[in-house]
């Protein structure tokens, strides 16, 4: 390599609207580039680079449901309208995802989203099927299902409107006010005992948002989301996630409360997880915006990893070990009982899985003209 300052791809500059600082290869490719500063300094003149449009590309999908049989998942089936997040959570475990299409978990991840148009019309399909089950499905359990980009292409609208119509019940995890669009099918599904949504707060410091979240709502029009759902009878909960020791967790007892005052009966928390390329990402976004403290976090991450950045064991993954985890975890259930919250028959496992019938199959207008 020749003299002169190698980066890597993104040139580990912030972006407006971004919170990636560059583009790791796909581990899948035999080839990777990189950006290099030819000795000229014209890369140490820039403070920030341009922002970075979205791309949206159509996915054809073969089925609608994904299936898991993970230990520490409540639930075994999930819907995701969409692969990949505008919303641009560097710690986003989905992350990783992106490298199975060819693309890379980075800035490829916020930028090059696929949509899945045949979604609605292949869960119809799925749910018709003989011996189908219901149990509650998990909407937008890998990418936000209020990501920017429904508000256009309303693919999670069209999936509700799909799972109330065959009365299975559904809940929704997403860091956008825009839920409450579709608050007229929540209040009908809630009066059914069909749907829980959770709110996803990770800060109630806006300033902090922008940077580990750019284009999510900021935290008070979460709240106000908590209030708007919980006044139309919709039950809601709140996920503290993830919680990041050195950085967001002293704010963990506020979110729940700030929560629970706004109406929120259910509460969860998620450990930072920095599972394959997320490690460097995070590490890289540390560094960026928190030089001052980066060593400080990453070196409390490995804390509650056994040493290490991420251990992917079940049962740990999600939590962490050691005594820093093992305070946080005390923090949590002190809190949720302080707040009674968490209490036996609410939230998803408390939902009415006994009214899920198919509906009689729309006949296609030129075959209702044979039947006459």
């Amino acid at each position: 390599m020749p003299d002169g300052l190698a980066v890597s791809p993104g040139l580990g500059l912030p972006r407006k609207g971004r919170g990636a600082l560059s583009n790791p290869a796909v581990r899948y490719e035999s080839t990777a580039r990189e950006a290099f500063d030819d000795g000229w300094g014209s890369l140490a003149e820039l403070a920030e680079l341009p922002p970075l449009p979205t791309t949206l590309l159509r996915e054809k999908s073969r089925s609608a449901m994904t299936w898991n049989e993970s230990p520490d998942i409540g639930f075994d089936r999930s819907l995701n309208p969409y692969r990949g997040c505008e919303h641009g959570c560097v710690y986003c475990y989905a992350r990783p995802s992106h490298a199975y299409v060819g693309y890379s978990p980075g800035l490829d991840f916020e930028t090059r989203l696929l949509f899945k148009p045949d979604l609605p019309a292949l869960l119809e399909k799925e749910l018709r099927r003989p011996g189908y089950q219901a149990k509650p499905v998990a909407l937008g359990a890998n990418t936000d299902p209020y990501q920017p980009v429904e508000r256009t292409l309303l693919l999670t609208r069209q999936v509700l409107e799909v799972l109330e119509r065959f009365g299975h019940p559904v809940t929704i995890v997403t860091k956008s006010a825009g839920v409450l669009r579709d608050l007229d099918i929540l209040r009908r599904m809630a009066a059914r005992n069909l749907v829980h949504v959770c709110l996803s707060i990770t800060t109630l410091d806006a300033a902090l948002a922008r940077k580990m979240e750019p284009r999510a709502a900021a935290p008070s029009r979460r709240l106000e989301a908590i209030r708007q759902l919980t006044a139309a009878g919709v039950p809601a909960g709140v996920l503290a996630a993830p919680m990041i020791p050195g950085l967001n967790d002293a704010e963990l007892e506020r979110i729940l409360s700030a929560c629970a005052a706004a109406g929120a009966t259910r509460a969860g928390y998620v450990l930072l997880r920095l599972p394959m390329e997320i490690r460097q990402l995070f590490e890289e976004w540390a560094r960026t915006h928190f030089p001052d403290r980066a060593a400080r976090i990453l070196a409390l991450v490995r804390e509650t990893r056994g040493g290490q950045l991420y251990d992917s064991r079940f049962g740990v993954r999600q939590s962490g070990t050691g005594n820093y985890a093992d305070m946080l975890a005390s923090r949590f259930r002190l809190a949720i009982t302080k707040l009674g919250m968490n209490k036996t028959g609410v939230g998803a496992q408390g939902l009415d899985c006994s009214q899920f019938a198919p509906p009689p199959a729309a006949v296609p207008a030129a075959r209702q003209l044979e039947l006459l």
